[in-house]
């Protein structure tokens, strides 16, 4: 016998068509990318938490799903890419949620139209309504259906829709810090808690700093980022080392301090964690080399790191070695 499942279909944001790359490549724009947190927030309100979210590996659904996992509150790393939803008609996209295990009683499905839209019309045996404007799925569109089979005994009209959402429809502000609250900001809750790491060797007994230019090439910095929802926030500092600095190490399992500054209409802050050093990507496989890297004295990184509240941090973590 089967059981009740919910299918998620979810179109992807809407994408820079100036961005001037191929299709598969093409970007979100911001609203594209706010649109996708919307719909995250508003399913995490819900309690609707997919058990399973596949997307096409498309930039634009991929970060889709992303941003919309991050959201909800839950780890982007276990959304499962699969290369035939990209293009797909109903038929491919049946064999993927086909293969669907039977445990998974909520999955949510991110790519493009014109398939999604099909596969919406199949499901319902066409019982849908067009909405006035014409248009079933516009961008980041999300579409909750009631399925009354086993994934891979989907038919034609075994599908009920329960509700058709557009992120337009949704509040512009996000909920902080929890789904249910009440204050609202202008960015997702976990925006607002971030991490950093001081990125340290010794050489020849003294310790050094490795800094790097900001994003915009206006000052020094240490690598810090969002802290990275389903991850700690030592993993995440060390995310972020690696993607802004090319380094890998052992970071420091407590903070050895932190701050606050302003961003995004409120107080984001940052939990600061040394890291040992222990290998450096070369030049030509570190993706932000643009941003270029140097490794400084703690007086000099003190003096030139854009955060003043560093320079303590610095002198603490040089007492400690």
């Amino acid at each position: 016998m089967s059981m009740t499942r919910e299918l998620l279909l979810l179109r992807h944001g809407k994408s820079d068509w100036g961005a001037g790359l191929e299709d598969f490549y093409r970007p979100l724009k911001d609203r594209g990318k706010r649109g996708a947190q919307r719909v995250g927030v508003w399913l995490a309100r819900q309690q609707w938490i997919p058990d399973l979210i596949i997307s096409s590996p498309a930039e634009r659904a991929l970060v889709t799903a992303q941003k919309t996992c991050k959201a909800m509150g839950i780890d982007a790393s276990g959304i499962r890419q699969d290369k035939r939803v990209y293009a797909a008609d109903v038929d491919e996209l049946l064999a993927v949620l086909g293969e669907c295990q039977q445990k998974s009683a909520r999955v949510m499905l991110v790519g493009h139209n014109p398939g999604l839209e099909e596969l919406l019309l199949w499901l319902t045996d066409k019982t849908v309504a067009l909405p006035e404007d014409g248009k079933l799925m516009p961008t980041a569109t999300l579409a909750r259906l009631q399925l009354q089979a086993d994934w891979p005994l989907m038919q034609a009209g075994c599908a009920r829709l329960l509700s058709l959402t557009r992120p337009d429809t949704l509040p512009k502000k996000f909920p902080y810090p929890a789904a249910d609250s009440k204050e609202q900001r202008d960015r997702p809750a976990y925006y607002y808690s971030q991490s950093s790491v001081i990125p340290y060797r010794l050489r020849d007994g003294e310790v050094e700093i490795l800094v790097i230019a900001s994003s915009k090439k206006n000052h020094l910095v240490i690598p810090k980022g969002i802290r990275e929802p389903g991850l700690s926030p030592q993993a995440s500092a060390a995310k972020e080392a690696l993607e802004e600095a090319g380094v890998e190490g052992e970071v420091a399992a407590v903070a050895i301090g932190s701050y606050s500054y302003e961003k995004w209409g409120a107080s984001c802050s940052v939990s600061v964690y040394p890291m040992k050093v222990t290998r450096m990507v070369a030049d030509d496989e570190w993706e932000e080399r643009h941003r270029g890297r140097q490794w400084l004295s703690i007086k000099k990184a003190a003096r030139q790191l854009k955060q003043a509240q560093l320079g303590p941090m610095l002198k603490k973590l040089e007492a400690s070695l």
